[in-house]
């Protein structure tokens, strides 16, 4: 077989300064079989090999391995590295650093981390199933990868959905990442090492509760850390004070983000590259990052305390809550019960799962419409249903739709349920506002696009919300609570942008800074006044 060319020149320029970094032999294992997908496949490996002297392709037809697909081996020893995709598009990054990895890059990995992933006991078989065009799926291909080649008992296959169809439907993925662990659901969407190895060993949390406990208070301690965490974090640790960063996934919602045109000085980007230059800079400071771990209480005080979920408690002189926003959900029956069953909420992710079915989109603003318009191109039909009287999109948006065939705009309707077999959607229910007509759509898919929800429910009670559960801030940030700032989508700050949120970080963290300042003064007149006090 010898298919045609698969990487441009440029591309081919830049892999091969790559694989210059390799220092040990690579065997690439291809399991081929005739079709045209493997003549691909083919092709791509084949050039490939051609760009390093250390790497060698073996093809082979009379394996019972999913075909096309390959491992990625070093001579006499299986990494348990497999990829059963073409993997370009967001997961050629993960080919090339499983390749450096196996042929000896060092991998960035604490060292503790490592030593723990080596101690896992047990027999580890992962499949991931994946989309190319999904953002968040590299991450946990490219963990599950360096966890396979850390430990042998742990294996990791990264299946592309849309090539290997049939398993798809027979396990009846409709979301991605979607991985297993020796046959059963391990979990979904976008997961780090650090989140993987707390599911695998159960006592890490209490171990770590322990550890961040024993932890000394900072000056300042940011709890979120996405933009507006980041900006916190970089501007109190240049002012050499002690700076802790508390978060759940380190990157916030950035992480699901597709594409960022708007960030001024980067005409453009992806969400999880810019995740990952925020936290390169962070750790370029003297900055104590404490990922995967979710704040449960705030307890005011001289010495704020920040408890955890996993029953551990940090304290600082002050603090700067910037715990962001997640998508916002419709709240009708059928909406929990299907979700990652036909409910999805990226469409950018999941959308090549729904390939020639039939979907609807929630939400006539911009992430509606444009998420419309994305779907258009895959799916057989969409149905956008807006429940004000007109879509809020922009106007060249707008357009944009109308001009497409295979879209139906459905305005003034309420969504009042979404229906399924008990194991996937197979529609919705919603009604007319002006005639109070009850109409019903049979689709395979709905993907909800109305907006965000401030992740402040741990917060009620305890500091001053707005009613739509936001932290009230006045000018400089400042909350109800002495010594606790805010910053970013989680505060009543307008308009909810990524250059905003990072300038609102800077803000808070000044400002904590400057509330310092102010009460290391106070502290030393009282002393002042209490020895004057003693003396008289």
């Amino acid at each position: 077989m010898q298919g045609t060319a698969m990487l441009d020149a440029n591309l081919k320029t830049q892999l091969k300064s790559y694989l210059e970094k390799i220092v040990q032999p690579i065997e690439i294992v291809a399991s081929l079989d005739n079709g045209d997908k493997s003549r691909e496949l083919q092709s791509l490996l084949q050039e490939i090999a051609t760009l390093s002297d250390h790497i060698t392709l073996i093809e082979r037809s009379d394996d019972n391995e999913r075909k096309p697909s390959f491992s990625i081996n070093r001579p006499g020893v299986d990494t348990g590295i497999r990829f059963a995709a073409i993997p370009m598009g967001h997961e050629f990054t993960s080919l090339v650093l499983a390749l450096l990895q196996v042929g000896g890059h060092p991998v960035k990995l604490d060292e503790a981390v490592i030593e723990q992933i080596r101690n896992l006991d047990g027999d580890y078989v992962f499949e991931t199933y994946i989309s190319l065009s999904c953002q968040n799926c590299p991450e946990v291909v490219q963990a599950l990868n360096v966890m396979a080649l850390i430990n042998p008992r742990i294996r990791q296959a990264t299946i592309d959905g849309a090539l290997f169809q049939d398993e798809v439907e027979k396990r009846e993925i409709m979301a991605v990442p979607t991985t297993y662990l020796n046959g059963e659901v391990f979990g979904q969407g976008r997961t780090s090492v650090e989140e993987i190895l707390a599911k695998l060993d159960t006592g890490a949390g209490a171990r770590k509760a322990v550890e961040l406990s024993a932890k000394a208070p900072y000056d300042v301690l940011i709890v979120g850390g996405g933009p507006a965490g980041a900006a916190a974090a970089i501007y109190a640790a240049r002012k050499g004070i002690r700076t802790g960063v508390v978060s759940e996934r380190f990157g916030g919602q950035v992480l699901d983000t597709l594409a960022i045109e708007n960030f001024v000085s980067v005409k453009e980007t992806e969400g999880p590259k810019f995740a990952t230059a925020l936290e390169q800079h962070v750790k370029s400071y003297e900055v104590d990052i404490m990922n995967v771990q979710l704040a449960s209480e705030l307890v005011p005080g001289k010495l704020i305390e920040i408890k955890l979920a996993n029953g551990g408690s940090l304290k600082s002189k002050t603090v700067v809550l910037a715990t962001g926003a997640r998508w916002r959900e419709i709240n009708v029956p059928g909406e929990r019960e299907y979700r990652n069953h036909g409910v999805a909420y990226c469409p950018h992710c999941d959308g090549p799962l729904f390939k020639g079915k039939r979907v609807a989109v929630i939400g006539g603003g911009n992430s509606g419409v444009e998420a419309a318009i994305d779907l258009a191109g895959l799916v057989s039909h969409v149905t956008l249903i807006e429940f004000g009287d007109e879509l809020r999109a922009d106007a060249v948006l707008q357009r944009k739709l109308h001009s497409l065939k295979n879209v139906t705009v459905i305005t003034s309707a309420q969504t009042t349920e979404i229906t399924g077999d008990s194991k996937k959607v197979n529609g919705l229910v919603y009604k007319d506002r002006k005639t109070d007509a009850v109409h019903k759509v049979e689709l395979e898919g709905v993907f909800v696009q109305i907006g965000l929800v401030p992740n402040t429910e741990w917060l009620k009670g305890t500091i001053a919300l707005s009613r739509h559960g936001e932290i009230e801030v006045d000018a400089k940030g400042q909350t109800s609570i002495p010594g606790v700032f805010a910053a970013g989508d989680v505060t009543t700050v307008p308009f909810k942008q990524i250059v905003i949120a990072v300038g609102e970080g800077a803000k808070a963290s000044l400002s904590a800074f400057d509330h310092l300042i102010r009460s290391s003064v106070s502290d030393e007149e009282d002393v002042a006044a209490a020895a004057e006090t003693v003396a008289a």
